[in-house]
């Protein structure tokens, strides 16, 4: 190790955003690198390329100290703990006690904009408390507030082509959404290169965007009717769970409607551009390159 050339430790590596971290790190010959995750034969081919993978459990703190050893910045990605309320804090404060007693540096986390306290946001509080947790520790730290997904479209947009009817609760609300690749790209940089000090940084895309734009936007590159509509979080979690969403997934959706109604999601700044070295991709140009996926 040197300080030119930091060990790297990438959490959640299984996953589709710390996956990509990792990828874009050899992409930069970063590190050595180090890719924890429940499922270590999962990244065999990481693996093989050089990356330094140990399974680690953050229920386990004997697995996390071996885990985390030798490791001088490390990047936790947000664990997918919600079954019970309090799990996943207290998942991230081990792992975060595990990296202070291993001796790292940095950590960067990826965390919600605006995670206040009385956030609408149902998950908020995950993240404003393992923020708190950093702030407790003597780490440096970068926190990236990532926004909406714009990936995530895909997931609702079809189902508003093919009815005609974009539904939510957002209002007039906008929210500056982000594509995973560009938060990724972030992250890579903030982990490569992010520095020292303590930095808690939104990443966004390069505007904001409201239902009633992406309604229109929709419907231009399908060619086919979008209209918005925009109804109660009471009513878009009957509609939703009606379509057979389950109850939770329902809520937590209309949670981050009522937020973007607020305008908790709307602020755009050039945090990707700075640390992922180029411009974040916009919503027009992401739905143009996934046109088949709307139907």
């Amino acid at each position: 190790m040197s300080a030119s050339r930091p060990t790297l430790l990438v959490t959640g590596a299984s996953g589709h955003l710390g996956r990509r971290v990792v990828e874009l790190l050899l992409e930069r010959n970063a590190g050595p690198i180090i890719a924890t995750t429940r499922n270590p034969e999962s990244l065999a081919d990481l693996a093989a390329r050089g990356v330094d993978v140990r399974k680690a459990d953050f229920e386990d703190p004997s697995s996390l100290a071996a885990a985390v050893t030798g490791a001088e910045r490390a990047l936790l990605v947000i664990t997918d703990a919600v079954d019970r309320p309090g799990r996943r804090v207290a998942q991230h404060r081990a792992a975060i006690a595990a990296l202070v007693e291993a001796g790292a540096k940095h950590v960067v986390y990826t965390s919600l904009p605006n995670p206040y306290v009385g956030s609408p946001v149902i998950i908020a509080e995950d993240h404003r408390l393992t923020e708190e947790a950093l702030a407790a520790t003597r780490l440096d730290f970068t926190i990236l507030r990532n926004n909406l997904y714009t990936d995530l479209m895909l997931q609702s947009l079809p189902a508003a082509v093919a009815s005609g009817t974009l539904l939510d609760a957002r209002g007039a609300g906008k929210a500056s959404f982000v594509t995973r690749e560009d938060c990724a790209r972030a992250a890579a940089g903030a982990l490569a290169e992010g520095g020292s000090g303590r930095h808690t940084l939104d990443v966004t895309g390069p505007a904001a965007v409201s239902s009633p734009e992406l309604a229109a936007l929709v419907a231009e590159i399908t060619g086919r009717p979008v209209a918005h509509v925009s109804v109660s979080p009471e009513e878009l979690v009957k509609a939703l769970t009606s379509h057979g969403l389950p109850a939770p997934i329902a809520a937590l959706l209309a949670s981050f409607d009522t937020a973007i109604a607020k305008g908790d999601l709307a602020a755009v700044t050039d945090t990707v551009a700075r640390l992922g070295g180029q411009a974040p991709q916009t919503v027009r140009d992401f739905l143009v390159a996934h046109r088949a996926a709307l139907g």
